[in-house]
């Protein structure tokens, strides 16, 4: 897969320290040193969520966190330094200007090339960028955030912050989890078909009414374009005002 990927033109690699505690990073770090494309990838890794319940200090936003964190990121992926590195989830504790600033100690270290954001209220992400424009520190470049066509709760206030104060948006999950990839199906016994959101009891995130009526229109749309449902699914998330859409329909 990250072959095909590269192959195919990918760059911008994605990863965080608390995916599988630390074993997504050691294996991308290998991946990498094999291919040694190393320089050609913009590698980013996240912080925040602990993965030692036994120690109050390996998590956080914090600064003691962060540096210690990113640390032991860049041993594990075997390099000296990030190109992008994220606060992965909002603590609600450490202070924006805490962040800001270890940001750019981090920068100014050479440790990091620059740093973003994941998962903060549209406020907190204005606050660090307007902080860092006020007093000279590194921008944040990137706020990431779960957008698709299921969850499109980003349009109204993200995306003018981003434009206004020349930050850009990375999305997470543009597939819903894959249920617009038409893999899962709705059954009377619940969701059926092979992935994490058919879990009996424990899916990794529930799929409501509404959800399958986009699913169901997603489909229809898609078996009269004749291309897959994920395709389209990334087509309509890239252009909402549906040009490609229509453009395809005029190529046919």
């Amino acid at each position: 897969m990250f072959h095909r990927y590269v192959e195919s033109g990918g760059n911008f690699i994605d990863t965080a320290d608390f995916y599988t505690a630390g074993e997504s990073e050691r294996m991308l770090g290998r991946i990498i040193a094999k291919a040694g494309n190393r320089e050609r990838l913009v590698l980013t890794s996240k912080y925040t969520n602990s993965i030692d319940a036994t120690d109050p200090n390996a998590g956080g936003n914090g600064r003691k966190h962060m540096i210690r964190a990113l640390e032991a990121s860049l041993r594990r992926l075997g390099t000296d330094h990030l190109d992008l590195y994220l606060l992965h989830t909002w603590d609600r504790v450490t202070p924006v200007e805490e962040v800001v600033q270890t940001f750019d100690d981090l920068v100014r270290a050479g440790k990091i090339r620059y740093a973003g954001l994941s998962d903060v209220p549209a406020w907190y992400a204005a606050r660090a960028q307007s902080y860092a424009e006020a007093h000279g520190l590194t921008p944040m470049v990137t706020v990431q955030l779960p957008y698709s066509l299921l969850d499109r709760g980003i349009e109204a206030e993200y995306v003018p912050m981003a434009q206004t104060l020349g930050m850009g948006l990375t999305a997470w999950s543009p597939l819903g989890g894959g249920l617009l990839t038409g893999k899962y199906r709705r059954t009377e016994a619940g969701v059926a078909g092979e992935g994490r959101i058919s879990v009996p009891d424990a899916p990794v995130r529930p799929v409501s009414d509404r959800d399958w009526a986009v699913v169901d229109a997603l489909r229809t749309v898609a078996d009269g374009l004749g291309k897959p449902m994920a395709q389209v699914a990334r087509q309509l998330v890239a252009d909402p005002a549906g040009h490609l859409l229509a453009r395809d329909r005029r190529e046919q």
